[in-house]
């Protein structure tokens, strides 16, 4: 229905979005249109229109009567809340039409660095029952799969807190690295500005420099900032990693014969903490000139852990070493398996040791064709759940990440296919309309949340990156 002349009176927002346009522009104006969800009741068709161009939308209602209701909602944290009451354009058919439209809106809100979602809402005049469509936006930043990913990964940032979702914090450090990650794999700059918001708001959190009494989540923090730094420069970051490496060390002891232990309380030696300080040593070494401490400890938990049984006879890796230190059989989690392929591609690159190459594709080889981690060559956790709010969502992307490290470092890049395969997968099985993503990259869609989100995008930019 574009050109129609709206009802004098028609409600406008309450606090206008200004980008290359105010809201409250006429669709006759918008140079394209696209309908990317709608929906109906009682005969009406309710329509979001976008266009794409200047990145607003508007919302239609048609099928119907007189006095039929219209409008937008819009959110900013990729629809789980929007404005109590906002409505935005509501507005009603006139008499003597079947149909109607609202004005555009703004999708995102760029000044404020607000990633936006519109949805079309209606109601017959004479019901009082609503309908919504599902929420979707514009294409602005959203040209490639893993782009489009990153947009909605990055409506769960908490301007805030600069965390994300429910303000998780392991979880938080592996979606602020997907997000560097696809940044220096698309090219798309748009959400660098994460980084240092992240940094400044929680640098001193907890036990200060993203250090506290569990030694993974530092590892993951300092790996997150040796990403922040080859991606920026900025020499902080470095020194945070070093400070979170550090850290880690003074929980290595003797029990079990090394290690690094779990819990700054608990004695606990398990797989994940020793993979992250392998990776993170070995990381920092290559990134400090004339280093040879961090080289030294690097070398040190590699020869601890390949003899230390975690890695079983199948060359999969369980949880950890029970109490008396023997593999305890805890299942074979697929972030256990992704983030020593890293550390040992790191520790190629500080060594020259091609033998590390040749021990971690065995342990890829096997990891990649394992039935308990792979359902139709798709990676899936054991007991994979259909929720996206828990600490698993995150595993599948460390996996992924790790390997992709590891294809890129070997010349023959054995794991190309097997990594197009998960992010096509996920894609085309996996996602809605927002480009939002759930648990099982084979589907159904059960779910979704930003550690589902962040393991579909390292998936989908690992895949355009080979």
């Amino acid at each position: 229905m574009p050109g129609a002349v709206l009802p004098a009176g028609q409600a406008q927002a309450a606090t206008a979005i200004c980008n290359n346009y105010c809201d409250g522009r006429d669709p006759a104006a918008a140079p394209s249109e696209r309908v990317p969800v709608s929906t109906s009741i009682y005969s009406r068709s309710i329509q979001l229109h976008i266009d794409d161009n200047d990145a607003m939308g508007w919302a239609s209602i048609d099928n119907g009567n007189p006095g039929d209701e219209v409008w937008l909602d819009r959110s900013f944290d990729g629809g789980a809340t929007w404005a109590s009451g906002s409505k935005l354009g509501d507005t009603s058919t006139p008499s003597g039409s079947r149909g109607w439209r609202t004005l555009m809106y703004n999708v995102d809100d760029w000044s404020n660095t607000g990633v936006g979602a519109l949805r079309a809402c209606g109601k017959a005049g004479d019901r009082p029952e609503i309908a919504c469509t599902a929420w979707a936006r514009s294409n602005w930043n959203a040209w490639s799969p893993s782009t489009a990913a990153a947009t909605t990964l990055m409506m769960s940032w908490d301007r805030g807190t600069g965390l994300f979702g429910g303000n998780g914090w392991w979880t938080a450090a592996n979606a602020l690295t997907s997000v560097i990650d696809n940044i220096r794999t698309s090219g798309m700059p748009s959400y660098t500005y994460a980084v240092s918001r992240t940094y400044d708001l929680n640098v001193n959190a907890r036990e200060g420099s993203f250090r506290n009494d569990y030694l993974d989540d530092t590892g993951w923090w300092g790996l997150a900032w040796v990403d922040a730094y080859d991606l920026t420069g900025d020499s902080r970051y470095l020194n945070t990693a070093r400070a979170d490496a550090d850290h880690m060390f003074a929980y290595w002891n003797g029990t079990c014969g090394g290690g690094v232990q779990w819990n700054e309380t608990n004695a606990y030696k398990n797989a994940i903490t020793n993979e992250l300080y392998l990776e993170l040593n070995a990381a920092l070494h290559n990134r400090i000139s004339g280093d040879s401490v961090y080289l030294g400890r690097a070398q040190s938990e590699w020869s601890w852990f390949q003899a230390s049984g975690m890695i079983n006879s199948s060359h999969l890796i369980n949880d950890g070493l029970n109490g008396s230190c023997v593999n305890n059989g805890q299942p074979t989690w697929t972030y256990n398996q992704g983030v020593v392929l890293g550390g040992l591609t790191e520790l190629y690159k500080a060594t020259g040791d091609s033998g590390l190459l040749t021990t971690a594709r065995t342990l890829a080889n096997a990891s990649t064709t394992a039935s308990a981690i792979n359902s139709s060559g798709v990676l899936h956790d054991p007991g994979e759940s259909d929720a996206c709010d828990n600490d698993g969502a995150s595993f599948k992307g460390a996996y992924i990440r790790g390997l992709r490290d590891l294809d890129k470092q070997l010349s023959d890049h054995p794991y190309n296919g097997y990594l197009d395969t998960q992010a096509n997968a996920a894609h085309a099985n996996d996602r809605n309309a927002l480009d939002s993503y759930g648990p099982h990259w084979n589907g159904p869609l059960t779910g979704t949340g930003y550690g589902c989100q962040q393991s579909a995008l390292d998936a989908l930019t690992a895949s355009e990156a080979t």
